[in-house]
């Protein structure tokens, strides 16, 4: 932690106008101010969730001139990488935190900030909260058979008569509570999703390589392999993120595991699971599916999946919300604050990040 004496820390943000604008709270900065000068840089570098900026030394230039004197230096959308340079032209510098990084930071070097002993943090999961959400009201319309009345309901069909209310999926499978739930990934998203599943009593099932053993116990889930999480569940939600493991990662094969009268929800990225197969699948009738993300997208109009009545579908809304906005900054000050403080942060890139990041096997748990 910088030995700040009597002066205040000096806490810097570079990033793009829109960012500044959109994302940092007033009340947040206020929190800040009590202990930290807070200064902005625009830049405007080109932003991708898979890809770091690219390198452009007198854009770097302009970075280790803003970093210079900071104690802690926040990127996000339009800033260039934080590279060793940048680093070692900082003496100050302890804290380097990504505000919206698709949770990899793709603007810091990670490991060039370990062996400096920076602290790399990265609150990418403040849209954690409403994709968590909408993975609950997903399972919900999928287990209701929701998406397939309402298609019905505009189309001005008659529904639920003579007796068929008593064959539909809903009626049948309609409740959550004391479902077998199969959870493909437990990082932020499926955590703050476990939160929510507690009144629904749910026995769960979860593969995720790279969390540690401990969530099990704490959570009061099992951890078991990809096939076991398909093939068995009532509902299987996909959390995962998409990275060179994950691309593809549920193909042909694995979306025959799932039962007869499963929901499968896909709030993640649409490029994991295998779109062919999971509408050859749709098609037989005898799974549902409710998704907030397909391969490509947007969903091309002629695409078959629009017409399957057991597949409900939105275009990739779940973590777009207003309030969401704010969230990455706050929860980025919370951070600083607690540095600031000298007690041990929350949201620290660690090993198994990048490795998951790269898809590489995770390390030892």
């Amino acid at each position: 932690m910088p030995d700040s004496g009597l002066r205040k820390f000096r806490v810097g943000l570079a990033a793009n106008l829109e960012t500044r604008e959109r994302d940092i709270g007033v009340a947040d900065l206020a929190r800040l101010g009590e202990v930290a000068e807070f200064v902005y840089r625009e830049f405007n570098e080109s932003s991708s969730w898979d890809e770091p900026p690219p390198h452009d030394p007198q854009i770097e230039r302009q970075l280790i001139e803003f970093a210079s004197d900071l104690d802690a230096l926040i990127v996000c959308h339009g800033a260039p990488r934080v590279t060793p340079a940048v680093m070692d032209a900082a003496p100050g510098l302890r804290f380097i935190g990504e505000l919206e990084g698709d949770r990899f930071a793709q603007r810091i070097d990670v490991e060039a900030a370990s062996e400096r002993k920076m602290k790399s943090i990265d609150t990418t999961q403040g849209s954690s909260y409403p994709v968590a959400e909408w993975a609950l009201a997903m399972m919900l319309i999928g287990l209701r058979n929701a998406g397939s009345v309402f298609r019905r309901l505009i189309d001005h069909e008659r529904v639920f008569e003579s007796g068929e209310r008593y064959d539909d999926p809903g009626f049948l499978r309609g409740e959550l509570t004391g479902k077998t739930v199969g959870m493909i990934g437990a990082g932020h998203i499926g955590r703050r999703l476990l939160e929510l599943l507690e009144p629904f009593h749910a026995t769960v099932l979860v593969h995720d390589p790279y969390v540690p053993r401990e969530i099990a116990d704490i959570y009061d889930v099992t951890l078991t392999t990809l096939d076991n999480v398909l093939s068995v569940p009532d509902v299987v939600v996909c959390l995962a993120p998409i990275t060179p493991a994950t691309r593809g990662m549920l193909g042909e094969r694995e979306i025959g595991l799932l039962r007869p009268g499963a929901v499968f929800v896909n709030v993640s990225r649409g490029a994991i699971v295998d779109s062919d197969a999971l509408i050859a699948r749709l098609r037989r009738g005898d799974i549902i599916a409710s998704l907030d993300v397909f391969e490509p997208e947007p969903i091309p109009l002629d695409s078959p999946i629009r017409d399957l009545e057991n597949a409900f579908i939105t275009p990739h809304i779940a973590g777009v919300t207003a309030a969401n906005s704010n969230r990455f900054f706050a929860l980025m000050v919370d951070e600083l604050l607690r540095f600031f403080a000298g007690h041990e942060t929350r949201y620290d890139l660690l090993p198994r990040t990048l490795a998951n990041r790269r898809g590489e096997p995770p390390p030892v748990r």
